[in-house]
Parts: C-alpha cells; structure tokens; sequence
C-alpha cells in the first residue's frame, strides 16, 4: 500500500475514490479519449410559453449570480446535479473583493463579517531561502462556503428564486424565443456554470486538447505548529519529471491547508495525478518541517484545471452564456473560480440585467459579456515560462532563477506592482516596468528564457501586450463617453456598456488596492 493510499483511507468520505475518479478524467484528457457529448440541439420553432427569465445550471458558483438576478426582479431558476451546500474547505481571497456581496445588496456587513472564517497575515513569495517575500493583505481572506453558500441559498429563495436540486443536467434545446433544459425547464437565457467540463463546453469544444494543465493535491490537517503566516507561491525544488512543482499554505480553522501545484501540457505521457499526490507526501515533511506521523489529516483536496488559448468560449448558439470555470476567462495561471466569478459578479449581473432588458440574447451579443481581455492573454506566457515539454532539456534551476529575479524587481517597483500581479491582474505600466527592469539586471537569464518558451509564443504575446496598451489607453477616456452612451437607445447603451467594461477588465483597471 502507498503512503497516499494509506492516509487517504483514513480520511472521512474515501476522498481515494474521489482522487481516482479525477485520474481517469485527466487520463482521457491527455489521451484524447473522451467523448463529445451532444446535449445541445436547436429547434425552428418557438416555445409554447417561457417559465423563467434565467435558468443556471450550476449552482455552487452559479448560485452568487443568481442571487444578484433576483435582487433585480428576474424569474430565476438553478438547477443542481447535488445538494446546493459548500464544501469544508475555506475559499482564499483578498478583503477588498468580497465587498461586491453588500454592494449589490445580497449579503449585509453582519453576514459577510460571518462568512470569514479565517484572517491571517502575511503571506509569503519565495522561490529561494535568501529572496523571500512578504505581503500584507493578498488573497489573506479565507471565506467559509458552508456559511457563505446556505446564506445566498436563502436570500436567493427569498426574493423568489426557485432551486431544483438532484437534478443532472441531461440536453438543452435552444428555440427562437427561449431555452428548453431536460425538454421541461424553459427560460429566455441559459447560464451554464457547470465548470471546465461541462457538457455544454465539451460539445462547442469538440473534443479539442487543452493547451495547458494546472494539477492541483493537497490535504487539510491538524498538527502544525500555530502558524499565522500563508504561502501563496513557493518553490524549493529544482525541474523533476519535467515539471516545477509550487506549493501554497493557509492557516484554516481546523488546522492548515497546504497545496502543490504544477503547470504541465495534457501529453499522454504526464503522470498521474495519484503520482503528484505521492510527491506531495514524500516533499510534504521538508516544506512544514513536520513527520506525516505528526498530521491529523481531515482533508483531502485535489483538481485538475484545463485551460485554452481560444478563450473566452465563444459559442455558436444563441441564449447561452457560459460563466466563470465554463467560461474559460479565467488566467492560466489560476485554479479554483471562486475569486474570478466574484472579480467579475458586478460585470456579469449589470451586463446580464441590461441583456436581458433590451433583449441582445444573440450568440454575439452575448459573446461581448465574454469579451477578450488582454490582461489575462498575456499571462500565457508566464504560464509557459513556468513549464517545461514532456521532451524539453532546460537548467533545472532555471524556472526558480527566473521568478527570484522577476518578483525581485517587482518587490523593488513597490506594492503597486507587486500586489495586483499577486492577484491575477496584470497591467500595462507595472508589467512593462518589470520587465525593462528584469531584462537590465538580468540580461543573460532572459536571453535563455527565449529558447524556452519559443519564438512563436513570443511573438503572440507581443500581440496581446501590444493590445494590453491599447485597452489602457482605451479604458482612461471611457468615463468621457459616459454621457454620450447614456444618450443612445437601449440596445446601443448595451453593446458600448459591454466594450467599456471590456476595456477596464481587459486593462486590468477593474482592479482596486487598498
């Protein structure tokens, strides 16, 4: 018996199964093997009648947008596969962007000062014992989804939200004036939160290969000394089976989190997410300086998270919209949607509301609550430079020399840098700023940088950090146009609304420090 079998089947729930279920998942990835589902079928004729405005399927993150559509006066109805509760583990995040929740009105200070389950400061940056760094208030937050998730439930239920729970997604029919889910449900507009598998996704995907992976292992446990400091991203490891392997740590409320992650391509060679588990317990003692034997272990948590260069989703059918994991708006350095729909939840329900209110519900009207954002464009390149190919030869300290310099220099341009990148938001000026900065004081490390991640790649990203300037220019005049968009009718209030917030978040402009 491995030691991962060993500890697992000590762990409430036989999360070993679980583990395995997701190891086959991503073993069809990587071998190309998976079926394309046919769920979506479009029909000439109209509906009979439309029950509800809005119908998500998806309810965990899906319910944080339903709950903002009734707090508007929309018919909304969610269906979910499972009971509509949060999972034991806390989600991370940045203080600043929880307030969305009483902005729109559907958690007051009380309840969101409830949903906190832990606070801790700081968290650490490191890739090498003598370069560490520390930061105040970075994704410091750890909210309870138990709480947080049962609270939206009700006040969703409250305001006339009607949830169909146990209920799996099985087809979806798109008619000329409204959706039809499992041929019983029907609404004007369908949300599909179902995650980065759903069946609707895998279908408008057709089978294509992810062009990046982020496998995720890791474990909640008792044991540690009291530690009120987070990891957010360290690494101590040279290159090993042509990966990098990066670790997170987090005080929780009954005990402390700690994650290993990698980037990787979906060759049919990588190895299993089992294998990144035994790596995970065999490195495990070294990271925390602590035995195994020393662990109470409550949670097992693991995840695979695909991501695509042709993303957002575009799809080829009217009156659906795909948000958050389903989307594929989120960075390829990301994993876990909650902070993403929430960093997008005012967009998303204002966007929606005004959709829905002129009735722009078209595939490309539709496709520019989606739009391309650069920001998140350009990160494809990071990603990149933080993996290597199943066949690559690089310096196995090259990776972690790397991130020493360029968090080195952005530690030294100040918080204003540092912070946002922290938090998945890249903008022009700080990213230029870094990189003149890395390339003066580390001219020969970026010279071999450029070998690794290719001529085309970087040739491509020069695209999106060209169009990253643009949005930022394009973003500083938006609030000039504002009284001339005001003066146009409704459906052209909609399409400007759209490009606006598509030039802030697509800038990263959306972004606030506090």
């Amino acid at each position: 018996m491995s030691v991962t079998e060993e500890i697992l089947a000590k762990i409430p729930g036989n999360p070993l199964e679980g583990l395995r279920r997701v190891d086959a998942l991503w073993k069809g990835v990587r071998e190309d093997s998976m079926s394309v589902p046919q769920v979506v079928e479009v029909k000439d004729q109209p509906l009979g009648s439309v029950d509800w405005d809005v119908v998500i399927c998806g309810g965990t993150l899906g319910i944080l947008l339903g709950a903002a559509l009734v707090q508007k006066g929309w018919r909304v109805t969610l269906i979910e596969r499972g009971v509509l509760k949060g999972r034991e583990q806390e989600w991370n995040i940045s203080r600043q962007e929880l307030g969305v929740f009483v902005e729109l009105g559907l958690l007051t200070e009380t309840e969101l000062e409830t949903a906190i389950a832990t606070q801790f400061n700081p968290v650490r940056v490191s890739f090498s014992e003598d370069a560490e760094i520390f930061v105040e208030d970075v994704l410091n937050i750890g909210v309870d989804p138990v709480y947080l998730l049962e609270t939206l439930k009700k006040f969703f239920l409250k305001k006339g939200g009607n949830l169909i729970e146990n209920t799996p997604f099985e087809s979806l029919e798109v008619h000329p004036n409204g959706v039809c889910i499992n041929r019983s449900i029907t609404a004007r507009l369908m949300l599909d939160a179902m995650g980065h598998f759903s069946p609707v996704v895998r279908q408008a995907r057709q089978g294509k290969k992810p062009d990046g992976i982020c496998l995720v292992v890791g474990t909640c446990a008792k044991g540690f000394e009291q530690n009120q400091i987070g990891d957010l991203i360290t690494s101590f490891t040279p290159i090993q089976k042509q990966c990098q392997y990066f670790w997170e740590a987090f005080p929780a409320k009954d005990g402390r989190t700690t994650y290993l992650f990698t980037y990787l391509d979906a060759d049919r060679n990588r190895f299993s997410l089992e294998t990144l588990f035994d790596d995970y317990l065999k490195l495990l003692p070294e990271y925390q300086n602590i035995e195994l034997d020393q662990l109470e272990f409550v949670r097992a948590l693991f995840g695979i998270f695909p991501c695509y260069r042709d993303s957002p989703l575009r799809l080829k059918w009217d009156r659906i919209l795909p948000i958050g994991d389903s989307s594929g708006s989120q960075s390829p350095l990301s994993f876990g949607g909650f902070g993403g729909m929430v960093r997008h939840l005012k967009r998303l329900a204002n966007g929606i509301d005004q959709a829905l209110r002129c009735e722009r519900l078209d595939r490309s009207s539709l496709a520019l609550l989606q739009p391309y954002q650069p920001n998140l464009s350009v990160t494809w390149l990071f990603q990149r430079s933080m993996s290597v190919s199943i066949n690559q030869k690089v310096n196995p300290d090259q990776i972690n020399q790397l991130l020493v310099a360029v968090f080195s220099e952005m530690q030294q341009s100040g918080e204003q840098v540092l912070k946002p990148f922290l938090q998945d938001v890249v903008q022009f000026i700080p990213l230029s700023q870094t990189l003149i900065r890395t390339a003066i004081a580390y001219p020969a490390l970026v010279l071999r940088i450029i070998p690794h991640v290719g001529v085309l790649a970087l040739l491509d990203w020069m695209l999106h950090y060209f169009n990253l300037a643009i949005y930022t220019v394009l973003s500083a005049i938006a609030p000039k146009l504002k009284p001339w968009i005001e003066a146009l009718p409704p459906a052209q209030q909609y399409v400007w609304n759209r490009w606006v917030d598509a030039w802030q978040y697509g800038s990263g402009n959306d972004y606030v420090g506090h």
